[in-house]
């Protein structure tokens, strides 16, 4: 997350594009450019200032038959208009010059085509996104019937097309343009040709723009490396990838690289291009960005201003360049205080950019925000709220268009992206707590965004599974094999391999399941349409409806402390609580629960305290109540029933066993957790609820799964396995193969036992049947019961009897926190686990056959599965995601369907827990709600075991509904006692 200035944040400007002096010439194909090249006389920028690099159409000459000279002369005009620099005469000239050359005798397709290319080249540069887009794809589509399309030519016209798409704000249309022509470009040209450089870096633009850092870095040093060892060190080029990879680092928050990048790429550009063109004016921005955020307004602005002056002259007034830095120097007096300054900067940035973008652009969005500030520092409260709810619908707009191109990592990068936005608007209501229209604008964020993430993943999910398409079910089924792939060479390790080949398969089964899921999103974007959420406006109402009378939801969200902008705050606070209440009706409650270092450590005394058995819990649980619960009393009014929404380690909190010195939550409140408050809304064309009951329990971990024989012998050196797994890059699931404590479960059989007497058409797996392959393969039951050992990496010794396992790291000290996919870092042990890991040195060779990872349970069919019941150790603990949730088996276990999810916040007691879960049982087969039935439970283990570590582990999220088999609600089955 950048940290910079929380003004500056609110940018989003532009810096001009200025022409290239294109010679006409005739229509042979040009030479793949040359390092001994002429400069390029100015590139397209994005709106956030970077350079784009930008390939020299191939020159065209007009046919001269001797009989009509207007072509050549219309050509000429244009393209001198071009050298120039008069960008707007250039295209007007360039639109007669086409329409010449269309009646012209003798002109081939081709020529056409290249003139088409060239126009659109020009237009983007005037700000004529649409007229560029209609002229690069018509010339495009001429030119790949005319050349192929591998061809160079074809693959610079993809290039271009691909910025104009960006600019207007299409990245999910541009990305497969940039990706083709680079594929191209590599394959005829190789990896270190200046025009690969130049797609490398127009591709890093795109992921940047859409806070994909990590994957926009390494493309951005590519391209600075191929242009320093082709140009020299001093080209201007080389200036340009100094200039964007600063912008990176800054919008990362780290200045003083930043800095180091900027100034000499301004240097160069100074020297060698004149201090009026306007790359100068780019790399003036960027310094100024990177001062401003630093709190050194005095040193930004002249820089700032500077710049306007160059794209203002480059480009006139009505350019959208111009409304960047208008934005720029607009925020810049708002952090000074100077309100009388920033109002007509930022309302004159707003007009051009809706005149010349449209009202619907990302970056109008951008201006909305701006203005706002602007207006609540003005005190024109009323004025700046319209201004926050049109700026939320466009963001939440980009978000719905773009989403359906997005891998679930993509997703979950691009909303923490959309967080900044948010964070301002809940430090906003710190500010203003009691204005209820801002309580229900922070409110329609909240309930959009949280776990926004787990629903777009589980919407593609459900999608597939409904979907009849064979090519969708088949492109799911290989996103199921990689992730199994993955899953397997992570917890099986390196083995032969070195470390580099471990890293490198471990990237490329990631790479290629990112590509399944973007392309399975895009594919089912028709079917996804029936789960579209309600619009900002109309969210809090909807939720509000579906709420008992007797309910209430409490929205925790986490946001990070900020001065407003116009008081001149430079660096970003720390991290705070906020609690917003919403009752049946529409009345709305705020509660700022201040800051999460606090409450975080509270509740983690608390868990410990539980976990650990300890006789003084209560001053613990009394201690963690009273900051995050009390201050919502006033606000809960008479309600009894509950719906939180858990941010951050709150997630991980038992409310049942807080405690408000007289008794505990549990005896208050009937508790339920959703993932956000918009789980509430009934939605329509449901998949049909399973009505069968599946039991997996007491695995035979003596069984041998897979191969039979013996294990076969370990060749690695010890140096070899006695790799750590930050250098391998593994996940800790291969220190669970390492050194794997598993006992057996006596209590699970019990537990299955029961469910048989209970709903005697079960299913139930035990010993060597309760297999990872049976659960992989169930197909939406209406019950899935699971009962054996949970894993989750970097736990601490487990207590003898319980139903967890412990990973035990290197010597010397514990595992470290592992990289990769968080959701490789929790699951299940099933039949097998210890035959697995009995060879003697420790390997755990096989254990992938025996433990299955949340990435797995991810893509197993539980579309119309009502109830998963996770009767283990430590199942609702996860990787945290500030405003996404707990990255587990929760996650894994909504994403694939299931309705509710019953788990545990703590390592649980074999014996207590089968005794909890029967009585759970009875209790949904009275007819009890979901929710209801496990308080009740817990409130009935209590009477004979006191401690909250026996009643208090298990969590339902989800439903809170009665479950429905046979005909109609639960009754006591017949087989039962």
């Amino acid at each position: 997350m950048s940290k910079r200035n929380p003004a500056i944040g609110l940018l989003t400007w532009c810096v001009a594009c200025a022409a290239a002096a294109e010679v006409i010439h005739g229509d042979a194909l040009r030479p793949p450019r040359t390092p001994s090249s002429v400069i390029e006389r100015g590139t397209p920028r994005t709106p956030e200032g970077e350079i784009y690099g930008w390939q020299q159409s191939v020159p065209v000459k007009a046919p001269a038959d001797g009989r009509d000279p207007r072509p050549q002369l219309a050509v000429e005009r244009a393209t001198r208009a071009l050298a120039s620099g008069q960008y707007l005469e250039a295209a007007l000239q360039g639109e007669r010059a086409l329409k010449a050359l269309e009646s012209a005798p003798g002109l081939t397709r081709l020529q056409l085509a290249r003139w088409l290319v060239w126009l659109g080249e020009v237009q983007w540069r005037t700000g004529a996104l649409g007229a560029a887009e209609a002229h690069l794809k018509r010339g495009l589509a001429i030119l790949e019937r005319a050349l192929g399309t591998g061809h160079l030519e074809v693959a610079a016209a993809r290039n271009k097309l691909a910025v104009v798409l960006q600019a207007e704000g299409l990245p999910g249309r541009a990305e497969p343009l940039h990706r083709r022509a680079l594929a191209a470009q590599l394959e005829v040209l190789g990896p270190d040709h200046l025009d690969v450089a130049t797609s490398l870096n127009n591709l890093a633009i795109l992921y940047k723009s859409q806070g994909y850092y990590e994957e926009a870095e390494p493309l951005y040093q590519r391209a600075l490396a191929i242009r320093e060892t082709a140009l020299g060190p001093d080209h201007p080029e080389v200036a340009t990838s100094l200039a964007n990879l600063g912008a990176l680092y800054e919008a990362e928050g780290q200045h003083e690289r930043a800095e180091l990048l900027i100034r000499p790429a301004l240097a160069i550009q100074r020297q060698v291009l004149g201090n009026r063109h306007p790359n100068v004016a780019t790399s003036l921005s960027h310094l100024a960005d990177v001062y401003a955020a630093q709190g050194l307004y005095a040193e930004a602005e002249p820089l700032a201003r500077e710049a306007m002056s160059i794209v203002q002259a480059a480009l006139g007034s009505d350019h959208t360049a111009v409304a960047g830095s208008l934005a720029q120097l607009s925020a810049l007096s708002l952090a000074r205080g100077d309100t009388a300054q920033a109002a007509p900067f930022a309302e004159r940035s707003l007009a051009i950019r809706e005149a010349a973008l449209g009202r619907c652009h990302p970056e109008v969005a951008s201006s909305l925000e701006l203005l706002a500030q602007v207006r609540l520092a003005q005190g024109r409260f009323d004025d700046a709220l319209p201004l926050l709810w049109r700026s939320l619908g466009l963001s939440e707009a980009r978000l719905r268009r773009e989403v359906l191109d997005f891998s679930e990592r993509r997703l979950g990068t691009f909303l923490q992206l959309l967080r900044r936005d948010e964070e301002h608007l809940y430090a906003l209501l710190r500010v203003h707590p009691n204005d209820a229209r801002l309580q229900r604008l922070a409110l329609a964020v909240a309930l959009l965004r949280s776990g926004r993430s787990v629903e777009e993943v589980s919407n593609t999910s459900r999608s597939v599974y409904r979907s009849l398409v064979l090519p969708d079910r088949d492109a799911f089924d290989r996103l199921r094999q990689l992730r199994s792939q993955l899953a397997r060479l992570s917890l099986d390790g390196p083995r032969s391999l070195d470390a580099e080949a471990y890293r490198r398969q471990l990237h490329e089964l990631v790479e290629q399941g990112d590509a399944l899921e973007a392309m399975l999103a895009r594919r089912s974007a028709r079917l996804r349409a029936v789960t579209t959420l309600p619009s900002p406006e109309e969210i809090v109402d909807q939720v509000a409806d579906a709420l008992p009378q007797d309910g209430a939801l409490v929205q925790f969200v986490t946001y990070r402390e900020s001065m407003p902008p116009w008081r001149g705050a430079r660096q970003p606070g720390q991290v705070r609580y906020l609690a917003l209440v919403l009752a049946p009706g529409g009345r709305t409650g705020i509660a700022d629960l201040g800051r999460a270092r606090t409450i975080d450590e509270a509740v983690a005394r608390l868990r410990l305290a539980i976990a650990s058995r300890d006789a003084a819990y209560l001053d613990a649980a009394q201690a963690a109540g009273a900051l995050v619960f009390e201050p919502l009393r006033p606000l809960l009014g008479g309600a009894r029933r509950l719906f939180i929404s858990p941010d951050g380690q709150l997630a991980l909190v038992p409310f049942g066993a807080l405690h408000d010195g007289h008794g505990f939550l549990v005896d208050e409140y009937e508790l339920t957790y959703v993932t956000s408050g918009k789980d509430l809304i009934p939605r329509i064309a449901e998949v049909p609820r399973s009505r069968s009951v599946v039991v997996l329990a007491d695995p035979d971990f003596d069984a041998r799964q897979g191969k039979a024989g013996p294990p076969a012998a370990d060749t690695r050196t010890r140096a070899e396995r006695d790799y750590s797994l930050a250098e391998r890059g593994a996940t800790s699931a291969y220190g669970l193969a390492r050194q794997a404590v598993v006992d057996s479960l006596p209590g699970t059989r019990m537990e299955a036992n029961a469910l048989q007497r209970l709903f005697p058409r079960a299913e139930v797996f035990l010993g060597a049947k309760a297999t990872k392959e049976r659960l992989l393969q169930v197909n939406a039951p209406g019950i899935l019961h699971i009962a054996t050992h949970g894993f989750f990496m970097e736990d601490p010794a487990v207590p003898q009897g319980t139903r967890g396992v412990d990973a035990v790291g290197p010597p010397g000290g514990d595992l470290p926190a592992p990289p990769g996919n968080p959701l490789l870092r929790s699951g299940l042990v099933l039949a097998g686990a210890r035959s697995a890991t009995a060879d003697g040195e420790g390997r755990g060779q096989g254990l992938e056959n025996s433990l299955v990872t949340a990435l797995e349970l991810a893509g197993i069919d539980l579309w119309g599965t009502q109830l998963v019941v996770l009767s283990a150790c430590d199942t609702g603990r996860g990787d945290i995601k500030l405003g996404q949730g707990v990255y587990g088996l929760r996650r894994a276990l909504r994403a694939a369907g299931a309705e509710t999810v019953v788990m545990s916040l703590w390592k649980v007691d074999d014996e207590t827990t089968h005794a909890l879960m029967e009585r759970y049982y009875r209790n949904l087969l009275e007819g009890q709600g979901r929710s209801a039935a496990l308080s009740d439970a817990m409130q009935a283990l209590r009477a004979t075991q006191p401690h909250p570590y026996y009643w208090a582990p298990f969590i339902s999220s989800g439903s809170d509904a009665p479950l429905v088999l046979e005909d109609g609600p639960l009754l006591l089955s017949k087989g039962g006692p």
